[in-house]
């Protein structure tokens, strides 16, 4: 099989949720590649604490590649601790310019309980509007379903869960066995 043919690792849904001084980042377990499922026990949600500071991450994309975003945003976290949009920036840079990490196929939410960012290879730092970010290929189903709760009584899991739902039920690449971290400030 040429290189190109190859159907690749694919599918995931992330999804954070800042509501009433928490926020939520949630992620499924299913790991495709093409159209098997490999694995339906993934964990793509992790606490980071570089230096006693909590940060939540969740990944999409290749899980090597996710891991060394991981080590690298903590790195930054430890020369910029309790600077969350600066190290996230350091990260988006370095992300951006070197050659290696340029290769690197994934995308990040994080938060430390105050901010709520997407970081993405081609450099970008966001933070979400209306207080919600999605990334994945399931990422828009959860974005909408998320937003459309936001102005209800739920709270920040309990939209994050259901809008997870939403998303499993909707693409074919997510399912329903989700890992869910909080921070609250």
């Amino acid at each position: 099989m040429a290189k190109d043919e190859f159907p690749g690792w694919h599918g995931t849904t992330i999804i954070g949720v800042k509501k009433d001084g928490e926020v939520v980042i949630a992620g499924d377990g299913q790991v495709s590649l093409g159209q098997t499922v490999i694995k339906g026990t993934a964990r793509k949600v992790r606490r980071l604490s570089p230096g006693g500071f909590d940060v939540v991450a969740g990944f999409a994309g290749s899980t090597a590649d996710a891991f060394t975003l991981l080590e690298r945003l903590e790195a930054k976290l430890e020369s910029h601790p309790g600077q969350l949009a600066r190290a996230s920036v350091e990260l988006a840079k370095d992300w951006r310019t070197d050659k290696y990490l340029q290769k690197l196929e994934a995308m990040l939410i994080v938060t430390d309980g105050n901010e709520l960012l997407i970081i993405t290879g081609a450099g970008d730092v966001l933070e979400p509007e209306h207080n919600v970010a999605a990334i994945g290929s399931g990422g828009n189903y959860a974005l909408a379903a998320a937003r459309g709760m936001m102005g209800t009584d739920k709270n920040a899991e309990a939209i994050a869960r259901d809008a997870m739902a939403i998303a499993a039920d909707i693409c074919v690449y997510t399912n329903g066995n989700l890992t869910v971290e909080s921070i609250k400030k």
